[in-house]
């Protein structure tokens, strides 16, 4: 793994290699300043606000990796699709693979951005704003798309002209499952690979939680993540349009807060720093979230229906694919109050359809291995790179069984990140 010294512990706790780069740019504690800089921005501050972050993580990368991927006598790299380390690989050579920890990035006018909240309407007009969609995002990104082809340049390889260019022609894969991607006629773009989540229990860390404060009441997790968390208002709205129901409502900051400060909240809400996610999601009836990827797959691999809150970044599209799939009910932020949110939590709890949708979901969800599933991909692309004998179609990923028979003579791989 390469990457910035913050996440060099987490990654050594796992037994993986790590190399670290970018030191003069991100020495340690710069990721929680930026995080907790982050977490006080929404809207268009926010997305200005990662994107400035994206070139400065692009620059920092296309100058340090090189001679540390070199050094490290790497053959192939997967590379996070929020950074643009694919050019480092193209630069030296190698094969690489695109991975998504959020919805994939697609040039398909079918499918509208995922930093957009509508729905894919398959008609002229809403194929024609998704095209205009992708146009803004585009303008947006060029500054970063300028300082990633002036490196190019330098290196004697191609300007990229469009985003998607960018992208692995190997594969692109994704954690998040087709099952939760807009229902489209036609097939997906070439490619690219929907697998399923990236989650590992035993990865999480230990959690102190008082579970004797639990009651006994049908339970309501309410969660923003930690990083766009500090947002006060949201969680006292939340407080609020729970405060009447005959449930108990467990907020959890994510770090953003010192739950001391919210005080006393209406329906006296059981409120922590943190909260072991994964086990509170199985005693969990309904989640209250920000449409973060990763607690919407965590709750759908339990059966929990949603309450969607988005904030920034790609939330308004998770959260519109998940209201597509009829498993969370949406509640824009200009249109928070709590009022507006009781209702919204009334309705997917009071509607047995929310449920049976997400329950769906959790036995679709239990027969993935998505990293079992990245893996054979990640495998059959390299294969293909290095010696070419076809990759295998999405219909044969499908089929695959769940343990994957590493190559012989794999490339050795790392990631950028």
């Amino acid at each position: 793994m390469f990457g910035i010294a913050d996440t060099e512990s987490r990654v050594r706790a796992r037994g993986i290699d790590f190399h670290t780069i970018g030191m003069d740019d991100y020495p340690p504690g710069t990721l929680q300043i930026l995080d907790e800089h982050l977490g006080r921005l929404k809207g268009l501050a926010s997305l200005r606000f990662t994107l400035a972050r994206v070139r400065d993580t692009a620059r920092m990368v296309m100058r340090d990796a090189p001679a540390a991927v070199q050094a490290a006598g790497v053959e192939a790299l997967l590379v996070d699709e929020s950074d643009f380390a694919g050019s480092v690989a193209d630069h030296l050579g190698l094969p690489w693979i695109s991975i998504a920890l959020f919805p994939p990035l697609v040039h398909d006018d079918r499918l509208p951005p995922f930093w957009f909240g509508w729905a894919a309407g398959q008609d002229r007009l809403s194929r024609l704003r998704n095209r205009l969609a992708m146009v803004l995002l585009q303008q947006i990104a060029s500054p970063i798309f300028k300082d990633v082809n002036q490196q190019r340049r330098a290196w004697g390889l191609k300007p990229f002209r469009r985003s998607e260019e960018a992208l692995s022609t190997l594969a692109q894969i994704t954690q998040m499952p087709e099952i939760l991607e807009f229902d489209v006629a036609g097939e997906k773009p070439a490619g690219l690979h929907y697998t399923g989540p990236f989650v590992d229990p035993e990865q999480r860390p230990a959690v102190e939680f008082p579970w004797e404060r639990l009651d006994g009441r049908p339970l309501i997790y309410a969660s923003m993540g930690t990083l766009q968390n500090g947002a006060e208002a949201i969680f006292r709205t939340i407080a609020k349009a729970c405060a009447g129901l005959d449930t108990q409502l467990l907020i959890s900051l994510g770090g953003g807060i010192d739950p001391e400060k919210l005080g006393n909240l209406p329906g006296d809400p059981l409120v922590v720093s943190y909260a072991p996610q994964l086990e509170i999601l199985k005693r969990s009836v309904l989640v209250i979230t920000h449409a973060g990827i990763n607690t919407v797959l965590e709750s759908l691999c339990e059966g929990v229906p949603l309450v969607a809150v988005p904030l920034a970044h790609d939330q308004p599209g998770v959260a519109a694919r998940a209201k597509a799939r009829g498993v969370c009910a949406v509640v824009p932020l200009h249109r928070l109050n709590a009022a507006t949110l009781c209702r919204a939590v009334t309705m997917v709890l009071q509607d047995p359809a929310y449920r049976e949708a997400a329950q769906a979901f959790q036995r679709n969800m239990h027969s993935m291995d998505g990293p079992g599933r990245a893996a054979f991909i990640i495998e059959q692309a390299l294969k293909c790179a290095v010696q070419p004998t076809g990759i295998a179609t999405s219909a044969e990923v499908a089929k695959m069984p769940g343990s994957v028979v590493l190559p012989e003579e794999a490339p050795t791989i790392s990631r950028i990140d």
